[in-house]
């Protein structure tokens, strides 16, 4: 495995933390992770993206020049990262906020309404979790069960009671792919 992410959107949508989230998880199942993150001029509301990087071996470089995942949840984000996917690479967007124009052939491009579904429970803040959803149903990063193990130890005693909500966004994400997306390939 080596798989090279690319997370973006505002300040305060949880790229951050999914990424690290990424890092934590797959690091307690045994690969090597690397965690790079970008801010813009302010960290809530103005941009801010992440580089991730998860391999079955030593990563010499966590530098993502090319990604074969993208998360993006706003329009600039998608705008400024889109031609940085590889070739049968996978761009996650949050279509709640992005309008998709001039898809690039050869690219999985798979819509998510990830502000809205999050909406829809109670908490926009959980769009994050939806994608994460999402994405590990299509591209199997882990049982949930294990992720969810995670959470605690990941979250710290302060917001473990975001547990039972970023679950229920997890859950929200997978429910929303199985019924839109085929698990192997979209």
């Amino acid at each position: 495995m080596d798989e090279r992410m690319i997370l973006a959107g505002f300040g305060g949508q949880g790229l951050m933390l999914l990424g690290k989230l990424f890092c934590f998880f797959e690091m307690h199942a045994g690969l090597h992770v690397t965690y790079i993150p970008s801010y813009g001029a302010e960290m809530r509301g103005g941009t801010a993206n992440c580089s991730v990087r998860i391999s079955d071996d030593p990563i010499a470089s966590p530098m993502v020049p090319t990604a074969s995942t993208i998360v993006v949840m706003n329009q600039p984000s998608y705008e400024k990262f889109k031609n940085r996917i590889e070739p049968g690479g996978y761009i996650f967007v949050n279509s709640s906020l992005i309008e998709v124009a001039d898809p690039l052939e050869g690219v999985n491009i798979v819509e998510v309404p990830a502000s809205e579904i999050a909406s829809e429970m109670g908490d926009v803040r959980n769009a994050n979790m939806v994608l994460l959803g999402v994405m590990n149903y299509i591209k199997g990063f882990a049982d949930n069960e294990f992720i969810w193990e995670q959470f605690p130890d990941f979250l710290g005693p302060a917001k473990v009671k975001l547990i039972d909500s970023l679950k229920a966004g997890m859950l929200k994400g997978e429910e929303y792919a199985r019924d839109h997306f085929n698990s192997a390939a979209v």
